[in-house]
């Protein structure tokens, strides 16, 4: 980008306000943009063979902004893009709302794509971001496949937070790998996870 300005949204919102689309695609919208891709990961209301309720989120907020960033960063070092923006929900995320959004542009449709692509898999493998999911019949913490691929290669830095910042005393971890974007299970024998974490934004 030269000398241009970097232009940068990321915001990881409190609980119980969800992601308006709109302003992060206003956000990124250029005249010399000729393509905007765009990501949102919803909430759905099954997972292999149970009702799902809703999914509950909880972030190490220093770690995840600058993390953020960092893949943002990489994205611009493999891509000519224009603006970025990302945003993820903390609290309770209900079947149907958005929990994660991102918004690329670019002057072509090609590396606008293919950027969104790398964010949202580098968000879910490497943010200290956790999600638990709560069905009819209970509630499990979860890890995405993508984390469990990269943990060793991140160390134990972000994969020993689990524990110290969502309160979790006891961890199970399934031994059985699945397809899908939840590959292991993890159950949490302790009580409701401490509420440790704040909101934040960066923008640049």
């Amino acid at each position: 980008m030269g000398t241009e300005q970097v232009k940068n949204l990321i915001e990881i919102l409190e609980e119980n306000v969800g992601i308006d689309m709109g302003k992060y695609i206003k956000y990124v919208q250029a005249p010399q943009c000729g393509a905007i891709a765009t990501f949102s990961g919803t909430t759905r209301d099954t997972f292999e063979g149970k009702t799902v309720l809703e999914l509950r989120y909880e972030a190490y907020l220093p770690m995840a902004i600058r993390r953020i960033k960092s893949i943002c960063s990489s994205a611009r070092s493999a891509w000519s893009l224009d603006s970025i923006a990302v945003a993820h929900r903390l609290g309770p995320v209900p079947v149907g709302e958005t929990s994660v959004f991102i918004a690329v542009s670019a002057v072509h449709r090609d590396p606008a794509l293919d950027a969104c692509k790398f964010l949202i898999d580098e968000i879910k493998a490497s943010v200290p971001i956790w999600k638990k999911e709560v069905y009819t019949s209970g509630e499990v913490w979860k890890e995405n496949s993508e984390f469990l691929e990269r943990r060793h290669e991140l160390g134990k830095s972000v994969y020993d937070l689990v524990g110290r910042v969502c309160g979790v005393s006891e961890v199970e971890v399934g031994d059985q790998r699945k397809k899908g974007c939840c590959a292991m299970k993890v159950k949490v024998d302790s009580g409701a996870a401490a509420d440790s974490c704040n909101t934040g934004a960066l923008v640049e």
